[in-house]
């Protein structure tokens, strides 16, 4: 399959150390210990009264107001067993309790808490255990995560201010043809914009990649001879659109094999996207020959690029999601097919993928909207309503 052919190929990137603050969206490259127990006290949960459960149990029921103790204060200790402290959310527990009564259940008049009939005494209640989160030796984050804001608060709370991560991969996106004009300039009869090109390079900044340049090539060999060999030196991954089929002016396979690149396939048994071509330069370089119809750019991108570039960054893979068609579908050939679709809730509230077949794999109009696509097994016969099928998001 294409998808293990790529995967047996790839060559890891670096890791580099960076400060949290520049970590979002990175990928981590080591595993992130607790510099101590987390939480590192018996910590207060909410805000109230610490006491001793013991003294509820013996059927005090009033007790002292000794000092108030908030968030950040060292812990003070209970004066007595019929004394309480004042406590805040997140405040270290005194020394002498293990219970802590929130506001709602007690009253305060003359110095003292009344509590209310419904106070409960029970030991460590409202009371988080130091160590419970997590103990030293044992990882925290794990290596091959994606840093969210969850992850980088958690790196913080280590006392980690840099951390490993993968560096980011330097992409060139390269389109051919001399019909491609760009967006904003007159544009003949003859001619299509270069759209393929923009919807590459948005795909891969949503995904967190940021070191991205794009290119225009027209077909022209020894140009193509010149700058692809150019950008091959200077990134780690070229995606190409376009100049991959069997025509006479699809010139990309042969120039790529001029400049070293070796060829690990070319066509891949699927509708749509079945010219796609993948192969391996010097270095480990990544070189991903798309399709040029504005459909199979996308699929192809989505199933096959950006799952290899996140693996090379050391990501840990995230399976397709499971999802069942809202409708049947018939494709026609047995061939592996990619089908978008919109994905809704039905009147159950079950989530469905409703096909949006494009009118052809030029239709790039019919994929706005879409969330994605499925991918069906080959078969003739149609698909039916309930056919669960692997769903990737765009």
């Amino acid at each position: 399959m294409a998808e293990q052919a790529i995967a047996a190929r790839l060559t890891p990137l670096p890791a580099e150390a960076l400060p949290l603050t520049q970590c979002i969206g990175r990928t981590l490259r080591e595993d992130i210990y607790a510099e101590r127990d987390n939480p590192p006290f018996d910590r207060v949960c909410m805000d109230g009264i610490a006491i001793a459960s013991a003294a509820f149990d013996r059927g005090v029921r009033r007790f002292r107001i000794q000092a108030m103790q908030p968030a950040g204060a060292p812990a003070l200790t209970l004066a007595g067993p019929d004394d309480a402290v004042e406590v805040t959310t997140g405040a270290i527990m005194p020394r002498g309790s293990d219970c802590v009564i929130p506001l709602e259940e007690y009253d305060i008049a003359g110095g003292a808490a009344a509590l209310k009939a419904e106070a409960r005494g029970t030991p460590y209640r409202n009371v988080q255990r130091r160590g419970e989160d997590s103990r030293p030796g044992v990882p925290m984050l794990k290596a091959g995560m994606r840093l969210g804001a969850p992850e980088i608060a958690v790196a913080a709370s280590a006392g980690r201010a840099c951390v490993r991560v993968s560096r980011q991969p330097r992409l060139m996106v390269v389109s051919t043809g001399d019909e491609l004009v760009e967006p904003g300039e007159p544009i003949a009869e003859h001619q299509v914009r270069r759209s393929n090109a923009y919807a590459i390079v948005a795909a891969l900044r949503e995904h967190g990649l940021v070191d991205v340049a794009d290119d225009h090539l027209p077909d022209d060999e020894t140009l193509l001879h010149e700058r692809l060999g150019q950008h091959l030196a200077g990134h780690d991954a070229l995606i190409l659109s376009g100049g991959v089929s069997k025509g006479k002016f699809d010139l990309v396979p042969k120039v790529l094999k001029e400049l070293g690149v070796q060829e690990v396939f070319h066509q891949v048994a699927q509708r749509p996207g079945m010219p796609m071509w993948f192969g391996i330069a010097a270095r480990g370089r990544l070189v991903f020959g798309l399709p040029g119809n504005p459909v199979s750019t996308l699929l192809c991108l989505t199933r096959y690029v950006l799952p290899a570039i996140t693996a090379a960054m050391g990501a840990a893979r995230t399976p397709p999601e499971p999802i069942v068609l809202a409708a049947p579908f018939k494709p026609g050939r047995s061939l592996t097919y990619f089908l978008p679709v919109s994905v809704r809730h039905d009147e159950h509230g079950r989530v469905r993928a409703e096909p949006r077949p494009p009118n052809g794999s030029g239709d790039f109009l019919a994929l706005a909207g879409t969330q994605g696509f499925v991918e069906l097994p080959p078969r003739t016969d149609a698909f039916p309503e309930g056919f669960v099928a692997d769903l990737y998001r765009w």
